[in-house]
């Protein structure tokens, strides 16, 4: 098979964008946003705008309580220490008497025209009684801070920890040498290529909300939507066919959606939303934003005894969906990492700030946690004065532990990390590093490798009970799957398509994919964490060893046979020992509906754990502060492998969006809460050419876990990069006397830190002015 089904229809401009859709009688809407981080709204005037010519109404926060909508729920897996609940910040659709942070929406403008809509956004006149704002997670949990919420004192959300605290101690009580590293985690903005869109529309004779939105699935994204109308989820769907990226930042319903709802039912007609690129700067969730403190308990033969990890998460004005998830299980899951060290201790807090909310972002807390603990080990392995890579192998878990249940509560059920590693310094030529060190040096350039061994958990737990696959035969002889978990780019079209032409036996160019159809409401995990290869695969793998087992029955009758002497092979049922013969997609032709498949209410498979081993080296120009990265080794064990054409480009995608995080992406608000990088012209975003080198291969472990044997693949890119990349930054800075730093790794910070041989207090750039 040559490329991906999806590609032609998205590279002859086919594809049909939510901003494409349009329906009759259809109006515009306008978001009127904040332009200040905190404040109280005085009064909102909308008599002018209403005056113009073609505005039909003017939302606002008040109208949309008064309406009995209800704030947008937020997930809460985790408790206080003394056992109660996470703390309430609860985000309206409109800011209802206070405004949280600079892009908040305050009304919404409905009019014939999109223009008209935004020439009388102009006109609305709001009065506010401005309030102090807080940027950083320290400042917000200083005493005398302004406070966020009612409903969380000091602005702490949750104050939560995990592991075994106890052996945790006993461990560093007995250690021969304890390692130390604090560092920050920056803040991002994702910007998927499509901006965020929306368009509401009810119909009253069904009783139903329709929303054409950006999504990464429709379940959670129902559920959500439900909670704030008070309606069943049953009463809204979700419509989108191709949408522009999402990684995290597209998983969650957003305050315009729930708003947009309310303004068609009331209306009685669709109201259509288009954001801008600084809407998305402004209004979509950002990420990260950590500082993280970690130390290892070392005895006298440099073995690991025993992990602390300290994480302080700025969560921005209200708690996103995702944003707990993110900073509690994100953090915790594998807190070991691939070591065989069973005293492991994490403390968390999440804290408010007048800043974009942030949520789940590409890895979605995994790799904060990868970084903090591969960074802590190469820093452990410094003070030892051990190879990285040695001191790594005398702490892995042998594979002969397998399966092994870990201090987070979790079992490893396959992995052999060791031989990935092996791989990885193979790939890489790392035992010859010396020489092009020496070649570096020569032309005045400074030269660092680095390496990380993560692991992470795909697909912990669920927001669906099961993952629903609906399997329907067309009178044209296609075959038409259908779910409810989105392709936004992971290539689900070709590699569902890979898994029932397996089974079933027909050519894969005669399998196509259907998501978030408005007539069908389907149960589905959405696309995120890893999720939907093995996950929903296997449901598509069930699904159609199901249809081809119920073939049997049917081919038995039109060949007029016994079932028992059917045997079905590549496509085709035949009698045995004989020449008679039908195939899967003639019966189905034959007997219309006979071989349509709902497959629902089946288990869900567990999580998966896929690792890897990533191995950079970096090459830094001292005269100017630029930094190449020369080359790049992952070796992933992914498990078994369905698409290798998709598998590399996810990996390389991933491996990209990391080192644009160490390198380039920070997201910085000056101390009012204004923010100073909302742009491309601020805030800049990788491109293809950033990684050099690089080379992507596998080690695979297959699970048994599945009945693919495969693991998660598409976050892996991430976690494994920006330790590996900061790891290589620091192993060529020290050789010029850089004892500390924190990305990004921009040119002109490289250079300051070279001129001064330290970081300058640099170590919490967020929220200062000119700290990029």
């Amino acid at each position: 098979m040559k490329g991906r089904l999806e590609d032609h229809r998205m590279l002859t401009g086919q594809g049909r964008y939510v901003s494409d859709w349009n329906l009759p009688g259809q109006a515009y809407g306008h978001f009127l946003r904040s332009d200040r981080a905190h404040a109280k709204i005085a009064s909102i005037d909308a008599s002018a705008a209403l005056a113009m010519p073609g505005v039909i109404a003017v939302i606002t926060g008040q109208e949309l309580v008064d309406a009995g909508l209800k704030p947008i729920p937020a997930a809460a897996p985790f408790k206080w220490q003394d056992g109660s609940a996470q703390r309430l910040a609860q985000r309206p659709s409109l800011a209802c008497e206070v405004v949280r942070h600079v892009g908040e929406p305050i009304a919404l403008i409905v009019a014939e025209s999109a223009a008209q809509a935004q020439d009388a956004a102009e006109a609305v006149t709001v009065e506010y009684q401005d309030l102090p704002a807080v940027i950083t997670a320290a400042e917000a949990m200083a005493a005398g801070a302004p406070q966020l919420h009612p409903g969380a004192p000091g602005n702490l959300v949750l104050d939560f920890v995990g592991g075994d605290e106890a052996a945790t101690n006993a461990a560093f009580a007995s250690a021969a040498k304890v390692v130390k590293l604090t560092d920050y985690h920056s803040r991002v903005i994702g910007n998927p290529m499509e901006p965020r869109t929306a368009m509401g529309s009810y119909d009253p004779a069904k009783d139903l909300y329709f929303l054409h939105g950006t999504t990464q699935g429709t379940g959670p994204m129902r559920g959500q939507l439900s909670a704030v109308l008070g309606v069943p989820p049953e009463k809204v769907r979700i419509v989108a066919e191709e949408v522009g990226g999402g990684f995290g930042v597209r998983f969650n319903a957003y305050p315009e959606y729930g708003t947009l709802l309310y303004a068609a039912k009331k209306l009685g007609r669709p109201v259509k939303w288009v954001g801008t690129r600084s809407e998305v700067f402004l209004g979509d969730e950002q990420a990260r934003d950590i500082h993280h403190s970690g130390e290892l308990a070392l005895d006298g033969e440099g073995r690991i005894l025993g992990m602390r990890f300290d994480y302080l998460s700025n969560m921005g004005a209200y708690v996103a969906f995702t944003g707990a998830v993110v900073n509690t299980l994100g953090l915790v899951n594998v807190n070991c990492g691939v070591y065989d060290v069973q005293a492991v201790h994490v403390r968390g807090r999440l804290v408010l700030t007048n800043t974009v909310p942030t949520a789940a972002y590409r890895g979605a807390g995994r790799p904060v946690a990868s970084y903090a603990l591969e960074r802590l080990v190469d820093e452990a392995a410094r003070e030892l004065g051990l190879d990285p890579a040695e001191f790594r192998r005398r702490n892995m878990i042998p594979s002969a532990k397998m399966p092994y249940k870990f201090a987070g509560g979790f079992e490893y059920d396959c992995g052999d990390f060791e031989a990935v590693m092996n791989k990885a310094l193979e790939q890489s030529d790392w035992k010859n590093f010396e020489n092009r060190n020496t070649d570096s040096k020569r032309r005045g350039k400074l030269r660092g490798r680095g390496m990380a061994t993560y692991i992470e958990m795909t697909a912990p737990g669920g927001f669906a009970p099961y993952d629903q696959a609906h399997l329907t035969w067309e009178a044209d002889g296609m075959l038409t799957l259908r779910t409810a978990s989105h392709n936004h780019g992971q290539g689900h079209e070709t590699t569902f398509a890979q898994i029932v032409s397996k089974v079933l036996g027909i050519p894969v160019d005669r399998v196509r994919l259907r998501t978030s159809e408005p007539e069908h409401n389907f149960v589905s995990n959405p696309t995120g964490g890893s999720r939907t290869l093995h996950g929903l695969g296997s449901a598509m793998h069930w699904a159609s060893l199901e249809v081809a087992k119920n073939g049997m029955d049917l081919a038995a009758e039109h060949l007029e046979s016994a079932v028992q002497d059917i045997e079905f092979d590549l496509g085709t049922y035949r009698i045995k020992g004989t020449d008679r013969k039908v195939r899967i997609d003639e019966l189905a032709k034959k007997y219309p509906g006979r071989l349509d498949l709902d497959f629902k209410e089946r288990p869900k498979v567990p999580a998966t754990f896929p690792n890897g081993c990533h191995v950079a080296e970096v090459e830094i120009d001292p005269e100017t502060g630029e930094c190449d990265i020369v080359s790049y080794v992952a070796c992933d064990d992914v498990g078994n492998i369905i698409n290798h054409q998709i598998v590399e480009g996810q990996m390389q995608g991933g491996v990209t969006q990391g080192a644009g995080h160490i390198f380039l992406e920070q997201g910085i608000y000056d101390s009012a809460g204004q923010l100073l990088t909302g742009s491309f012209m601020d805030y800049a975003m990788p491109r293809a050419g950033l990684v050099g080198g690089l080379i992507v291969t596998d080690h695979a472990v297959p699970t048994a876990t599945n009945p693919l044997g495969a693991k998660g693949v598409g976050e892996g890119g991430v976690t494994g990069s920006m330790p590996a990349l900061m790891n290589a930054l620091m192993d060529a800075l020290r050789s010029a006397g850089v004892a500390h730093f924190d990305m990004p790794a921009s040119p002109r910070r490289l250079w300051q830190a070279l001129q001064s041989g330290r970081t300058k207090g640099e170590h919490s750039p967020v929220g200062k002015v000119g700290s990029n």
